[in-house]
């Protein structure tokens, strides 16, 4: 994934930081305990498509 593009990338619900989990093809925003999968290295930023972390995740 660009890396020009993950400095620009927020939450689009908290508008907070986001952290790069590549074997998990995913960007997780720990605020909110989202976790926004990227598909073909492109980041699907929507809240519908995003997985909820569990407890145990951080």
């Amino acid at each position: 994934m660009d890396a020009r593009l993950l400095e620009i990338l927020v939450c689009p619900v908290c508008k907070g930081p986001l952290d790069y989990r590549k074997p998990a093809a995913e960007l997780v925003c720990k605020a909110c305990r989202l976790a926004y999968p990227v598909k073909d290295d492109i980041p699907v930023m929507l809240q519908d498509e995003a997985r909820t972390l569990a407890v145990e995740e951080n």
